[in-house]
């Protein structure tokens, strides 16, 4: 390839990347946000809705061991028969 073919391809990489459109998002123009939540009153806006809850995404409790410790006796741990 020569160097212009090179340019070329390197400009169209830079303009096919600079396409991509960030705003807020929006229902359909035909289309509309889903019914209040039972109980609430207030309408949730499309931000809302795109929050997972508490039980789609649980806090991590991670508890590193500090020292080693003996393992405690494990009653199911049995040999094969």
């Amino acid at each position: 390839m020569n160097r212009k073919h090179i340019i070329f391809v390197f400009a169209v990489c830079i303009a096919a990347g600079a396409c991509g459109q960030k705003t807020m998002l929006e229902p359909a123009a035909d289309a509309s946000l889903p019914q209040t939540p039972y109980g609430s009153t207030v309408q949730p806006e499309a931000d809302d809705l795109l929050e997972p809850d508490t039980l789609a995404q649980p806090e991590r409790s991670i508890e590193l061991r500090t020292r080693s410790e003996e393992r405690e006796d494990d009653p199911f741990d049995l040999p094969p028969e």
